[in-house]
Order: structure tokens, then sequence, then C-alpha cells
């Protein structure tokens, strides 16, 4: 089918994420050679970074690889823990350092942040409280401000916060009360939908209620008929996920939110937003990812004449 260009089309891309790849560094994940070639074909042209050392990072050799295929990069990602201290100024920062300071030498505007989950993803160990206090809810958001604030004033880079399964922040009140809390000039929000709806947040409502905070999109699907069984039984997020509670667009009745009005609703916004296709697929087989990737390209283009790939 014809890909759609209006005025008004979003940039629709994919992630590392969507071929299952959670680390730098492990030998189960695809190789990074063959990702790129597989983004590709399945007929993309935006992507993210991934996890700091799964891509080249060295900005010569990266921007070769991605312009050979005609690729190009939307974001990165960081991950942080403000809540826990002052002391947690430093690792964020250089992540910030080694991150932005290479996708921003590829012309990448936004940078992903991601809070520590109170579960640990690789081993399920509950780490901490699930809820913060009020001190603990300041220094959460002191910490963003000061990082989107540094970020735009050293590199010119978006910090785009992303609520998570798992996490602190990831009910409709926590992401109310974070944007409550943060600063609009420094700190929005990479709405993840998948992600949002996992806790039954209504994704329209929000961004309809908090127009001016959306940045970023995180493209996915929570599957229903699976949810509320992993949330009564208390499995694991990343369990979860091998169990596949996010699911491949537009194949069951079950898998929410439908992306297309959400699409619609954010383009009519701004349509510079990403829309990032980031289905968390963590220990599949290398071999499905490919032909997930490009249904689900096709699905979104059926659904919505706000998008396109350029």
């Amino acid at each position: 089918m014809t890909d759609t260009i209006t005025t008004t089309s979003m940039r629709i891309g994919t992630a590392p994420d969507s071929w299952g790849v959670w680390f730098p560094n492990d030998p189960g994940q695809i190789p990074w050679q063959r990702f790129l070639d597989e983004v590709q074909k399945a007929g993309y042209t935006w992507l993210e970074l991934g996890p700091f050392g799964y891509l080249p990072t060295d900005p010569g050799e990266l921007e070769d690889e991605l312009g050979k295929r005609d690729l190009k990069l939307s974001a990165g990602t960081v991950f942080t823990g403000f809540h826990k201290g002052d002391d947690q100024w430093k690792r964020a920062w250089d992540q910030a350092l080694e991150v932005a300071g290479l996708v921003t030498k590829l012309g990448a505007e936004h940078l992903v942040v991601i809070p520590d989950l109170w579960r640990s993803d690789s081993t399920s160990e509950v780490l901490e409280a699930r809820t913060l206090d009020d001190e603990h809810w300041k220094k959460l958001a002191a910490g963003h401000d000061k990082l989107g604030k540094a970020l735009y004033e050293e590199f010119g880079v978006k910090q785009q916060f992303h609520s998570h399964a798992d996490s602190h922040v990831g009910t409709y009140k926590e992401v109310e009360r974070f944007l409550h809390e943060t600063d609009q000039a420094y700190t929005n929000l990479c709405l993840d939908t998948g992600h949002f709806s996992y806790y039954g947040g209504d994704n329209l409502k929000l961004i309809a209620a908090y127009p001016e905070r959306i940045g970023y999109l995180h493209l996915k699907q929570v599957d229903t008929s699976l949810l509320f069984d992993v949330l009564k039984n208390d499995v694991p997020f990343a369990t979860a996920v091998t169990e596949g509670i996010m699911c491949e667009p537009g194949t069951t009745d079950a898998g929410v939110p439908e992306l297309g009005p959400i699409i619609d609703a954010v383009a009519a916004l701004d349509p510079s937003i990403f829309g990032i296709v980031e289905q968390d697929m963590y220990g599949t087989d290398i071999d499905l990812p490919l032909g997930i990737a490009t249904r689900t390209r096709e699905n979104i283009f059926s659904c919505t004449s706000h998008a396109r790939i350029h």
C-alpha cells in the first residue's frame, strides 16, 4: 500500500526492543548488523538507539551503518533513579554524556528517560517499596527537571520521561502527579501506549488533559486476556513479556489501546512528534521479529492516515 503523507502526518519508526533487544550484550539477542538490515526490510526509516553499546558507539561508524541502509536516529535512552537521592545525579549524567553525545551527532533531538524499577527486570528480585512517599516524589521530580535543563543547555536535546510497568510511575494518577511536580520546560512524556495501558491508563484521556506534555510516543499494545492474571498473581513484568503480554498490534481483540486514534490525536497536536513502535519482546526467537515488525507497520498505516515513514 502507499504510505500517506499529509501536513499533519506523524513519523513512524521502530526500536531494538521490537527485536527483543534489552541489553548491550546478550548472546541470545539478534546481532546488530542483522537488526539494522531487518529494520530496513520491514520498511522503516527511523529507529531508536536502544541500549547504549548494542549499536556502534563510534559516531562515524554508526552514521555509515545507518546511512547505507537509509536509516535515521530519533532518540537514545538512559536510565535514572533520582528518587533514591542526590548520588544518582552522576550516574544519570554520565549516561547522558555518552548517549546524548552520540545521538545528537547524528541529528537526534530526544532522550527517552526510563526510571528504575522497584523490581529487577533481570532477576525479578523486589528491590524496594512499590510506591514513593512525598519526599521521594520531590527528589524524583527535581532530578528530572535538573536533567532536562542540563540536556537542553548542553546538547539541545529534549527529555521524554517514560512511565513503566514495575516502576513507581505507572498508573494514571502517578503519571499525573509526575506532570504536576515537574516543569514543562524541561520534562515531558514519552507516552508508551502499552505501559500506560498496563495499569489501566486511558491514553486518549491523558493526551486530552495534558496535550502540552506529550513529547514522544512509544506504540504498543498490551494483551488484556493475560493482563489481569499477571496483575492478580503479581507476575514480574519481565516474565510477563516472555508470556506475550505485549502483543502484536491488530492480531487480537484483546490488544489495547487502539493505536490509530492515538496517532490521530497526537499528530493533530504536533506532527513532528515521533511514534516509535516498541514492542517488548525480550527472549524471543530472533527469526520472529521481522515479520511482526513488517505487519505492525502495515497495520498502523491501515488504521490511520496520519502516519509516514520519512
